[in-house]
């Protein structure tokens, strides 16, 4: 089946089954082993997350170089997250006509040319012309995504489907780690006094469709087999309408990616708002003229900012390999559900303004909501059957929230900072919900016994 066992670790009767080996999770039913495969899809995941790590420093800098608001430099995720909703459904269609080869394909090539834009993008130097470069890099990450989630599920046995799915989602984790360094070091200041041009955006972006190019040459030479499940009883035609655990699937992913995309789209934001206090009475301490960088505060600049946030990102990526090995042996609902009511908790001190508490908050909410995209997206398409594919779509399209949410965020956060947060703290309360009903969910749609 493309989803999972309820939980992963044990039968819906209870009864225990045996724990999978690393090998056995990649392994299929005739002995085949698809791991080179799963490792050329993880690729994947790695990219798209490099891609989107970049978003957060764009905000940034925007703000600086083009004098923006918070508000206004949000644009950025909305048309990325906005492009993922436009493109989900298309791309669904596409990858059910070209198959999962061709659709990566399709993909991969949108990526590029997105990324190339900025080349002459950069020479053009206004808002929208960066905003169509990065919302055709979305419409090709929502046909890579709607490929690669759900082809990850059918790789090896059904019971392995949340903890492959997750583990694959660790290169995403990578990615996203790696975006803020990389941008940070081309695009943000060395120093609160450097230039603020556009002049080297550019740069990380031309390093994407480079990457972007290599990868559709070996994806194109390479193997990459259609699976078709064909242990589901569900038949293509179907109304999904009816499978209430893939609808609330569908509005938990809106919540959950409101929620991830809000948070690190504020999180510099956040970490600068809460210097003043601690900074202010150091700046009598130094002469006129004085800095972050010279006071050793290299966390409070624009650059330091981004290096805190590349150690959220190690926090997320922590959390995406842990909740891979946890899967193997824990019911995946239920460590949702888990997962959702500690990160509700703790953006509840986030909102309260605890000091560095609330600093150390943002950093453990990135470990865990690590698992929450992956563990949902399996959720939703457990035994779906020939529908996979379609039910993936509209998974992908729920990335929308990204889209939604760090508006409100922002509209909230340009009153008050921490306040915005709420937003957040409602959205990972509804993951929670959907964890602690997912069984009952499934039962009603007719997958689970």
């Amino acid at each position: 089946m493309p989803g999972i066992s309820v939980p992963v670790a044990e039968s819906s009767s209870g009864a225990a089954k045996p724990k999978l080996t690393f090998a056995e999770m990649f392994r299929a039913t005739d002995g085949r082993s698809h791991l080179f495969t799963f490792v050329l899809v993880s690729i994947l995941f790695g990219l798209w997350g490099f891609s989107n790590g970049q978003l957060e420093i764009l905000n940034k800098k925007f703000q600086d170089a083009l004098h923006m608001s918070i508000r206004q430099s949000t644009l950025v995720q909305f048309v990325t997250f906005i492009g993922y909703g436009i493109m989900a459904i298309p791309a669904g269609k596409l990858t059910r006509r070209f198959g999962y080869k061709g659709g990566i394909l399709i993909g991969l090539g949108l990526v590029a040319v997105g990324a190339y834009w900025f080349i002459p993008a950069t020479l053009i130097a206004t808002y929208p012309a960066f905003l169509a470069g990065l919302f055709t890099i979305a419409c090709g990450l929502a046909c890579l995504e709607t490929v690669a989630n759900p082809y990850t599920t059918v790789l090896g046995p059904s019971e392995g489907a949340a903890a492959r799915i997750n583990l694959a989602q660790s290169c995403n984790g990578l990615g996203v780690m790696l975006g803020p360094i990389v941008g940070g070091s081309f695009v943000l200041s060395a120093t609160e006094h450097a230039d603020r041009s556009l002049a080297n955006l550019y740069i990380p972006y031309m390093l994407i469709g480079v990457v972007v190019t290599v990868l559709g040459v070996i994806f194109a030479v390479s193997k990459v087999p259609d699976i078709v499940d064909t242990s589901s009883d569900v038949r293509a035609g179907t109304s999904l309408m009816k499978k209430p655990h893939l609808v609330a699937a569908v509005f938990t992913q809106f919540c959950y990616v409101g929620a991830q995309i809000a948070l690190w789209a504020l999180f510099i934001n956040y970490i600068r708002a809460e210097a003043p206090g601690m900074s202010a009475g150091m700046g009598q301490l130094f002469p006129d003229g004085w800095t972050f960088e010279k006071a050793g505060l290299w966390y409070f600049t624009d650059r330091g900012a981004s290096r805190l946030l590349s150690v959220g990102f190690a926090c997320f990526l922590l959390g995406r390999i842990s909740g891979s090995m946890a899967l193997r042996s824990f019911s995946a609902h239920r460590t949702l559900a888990v997962y959702g009511l500690v990160n509700a908790i703790l953006m509840s001190m986030v909102v309260l303004r605890l000091g560095w508490i609330s600093v150390f908050a943002l950093f453990a909410a990135n470990f865990f909501m690590s698992i929450m995209f992956p563990t949902i997206f399996s959720l939703g398409i457990h035994g779906l059957g020939e529908e996979t594919k379609r039910a993936s779509s509209y998974i992908v399209m729920a990335i929308a929230g990204g889209a939604v949410f760090p508006f409100l965020n922002a509209w909230i956060s340009d009153k008050s900072m921490a306040l915005g947060f709420i937003v957040p703290l409602i959205c990972f309360g509804v993951v929670a919900l959907y964890g602690f009903n997912w069984e009952k969910l499934a039962r009603q749609s007719g997958v689970l016994k």
